[in-house]
């Protein structure tokens, strides 16, 4: 197994990797950070829960653009840029709370850094893409890590933030973030040995290839209901371990099921699959709807244990799938703006599905709130599905060829 990884790594793509996580610590500790620092200088969580909604809402709108600009202008040109205006809107946002400005003020620096928070991860993704277009075989290998990566981060990053806001200081979490975000962002654009080269537009230039829409738009719809089962999952543990009176036992639950999913995630990057990443994202979110399937009849701490792990187990698979798919179906040109689609849609995610199962639990409890669980499980699949509809075959070439193009 480590075979397979010693051959993707080099000291160039370990760097830009590592630093690539680094950078990306920020996506899972911002919002959380926001709500926990609000509410401690206001007492009102549904402020507190406005700010985060406004900066995930400005990342949405504005991470598609970023990526756009990345594609044509460079990584290391926009990065530097984007994360520093995301460093100071952050910087305002937490002085705008511990300082007592009006509330539109604080909206206002909220939107600032979610609009400025640097797609990371597409970049990073946008490397290995052009670091193995010579090795198309091992791409899988590589984002098979990076899948990993994420889920590190959003494991990591929601303890890390509540622990340094509750027993240090409501503002360490968000401080410790923005110096990860700083640091990472800076040190991964510094390294253009390994940077895709950049496709600006000329009055010579023939128009951009279409973007493969009967893929992106599926595989996105796809990434949102992973993004459900996200916060769903989180929110929902934690009132299940509540009600019977362990609470304090949710985090390990939730560490259980990001295990399983590590777990897969690693293992997945070993194997040299004989089926395309459609056929294997189909499986993937087939299995995420088994393993939510029981989820609202579990009866003790013990077995959701259980359940979780195998759970964690497919959701790993079907995030590198759908990475993988996307990368194929992509013209070089417009591939980070593309991947922001992806990574977007899981973060467009993650408040539905948090705001709905946290209604569940108020009227129902915990138990049958993981239904919404089993909801995104059904529309993950949905959207795997429908890109079987859209005509494309279980496996696509690579995006270097014009089959992205016949796509659109």
């Amino acid at each position: 197994m480590l075979q397979t990884y010693r051959q993707i790594f080099t000291p160039a793509t370990a760097l830009f990797s590592l630093t690539g996580l680094v950078a990306r610590l920020p996506i899972s500790m911002v919002g959380l950070g926001l709500v926990l620092l609000a509410e401690h200088e206001t007492g009102s969580y549904g402020f507190a829960g406005s700010v985060s909604a406004v900066a995930l809402v400005a990342t949405a709108c504005f991470a598609v653009v970023q990526g756009r600009l990345i594609d044509r202008h460079g990584q290391s040109r926009v990065l530097p840029v984007v994360i520093t205006v995301w460093g100071v809107g952050l910087a305002l946002t937490m002085g705008s709370l511990q300082w007592g400005w009006p509330h539109g003020a604080t909206y206002a620096f909220a939107a600032l850094t979610g609009a400025s928070i640097p797609s990371v991860g597409s970049c990073v993704r946008a490397r290995w893409s052009y670091h193995l277009a010579d090795r198309p075989g091992r791409l899988h290998t590589a984002f098979s890590f990076e899948a990993v990566g994420d889920e590190t981060v959003f494991l990591l990053g929601p303890i890390a933030v509540t622990m340094l806001a509750t027993g240090v200081h409501p503002a360490a979490g968000l401080l410790t973030a923005l110096v990860c975000g700083l640091a990472g962002t800076y040190v991964f654009a510094a390294q253009r040995s390994t940077e895709p080269p950049a496709h600006p537009r000329t009055a010579t230039t023939t128009a951009r290839p279409p973007m493969p829409w009967r893929a992106i738009a599926p595989l996105t719809l796809v990434a949102a209901a992973l993004g459900v089962v996200f916060g769903a999952a989180e929110v929902v543990t934690v009132a299940f371990a509540d009600e019977r009176g362990h609470q304090s036992l949710a985090g390990i639950l939730l560490g259980i099921w990001a295990f399983g999913s590590l777990l897969a995630g690693v293992v997945s990057g070993a194997i040299t699959w004989r089926r395309g990443p459609l056929a294997r994202l189909r499986i993937g979110a087939f299995g995420m709807l088994l393993a939510a399937a029981p989820l609202a009849l579990v009866p003790s701490i013990p077995l959701m244990a259980l359940v979780l792990l195998l759970g964690g187990i497919a959701v790993s698979p079907t995030l590198i799938a759908t990475m993988s798919l996307a990368e194929q179906v992509l013209p070089t040109s417009r591939l980070t703006e593309g991947m922001a689609f992806i990574q977007t849609g899981i973060a467009v995610g993650l408040a539905p599905g948090a705001a709905i199962a946290g209604v569940v639990i108020d009227h129902a409890g915990a138990s049958p709130a993981y239904l919404v669980c089993l909801v995104g499980g059904a529309v993950a699949l949905i959207g795997a599905l429908l890109i079987r509809a859209a005509g494309v075959p279980d496996s696509v070439r690579p995006h270097e060829h014009p089959a992205a193009e016949r796509l659109a």
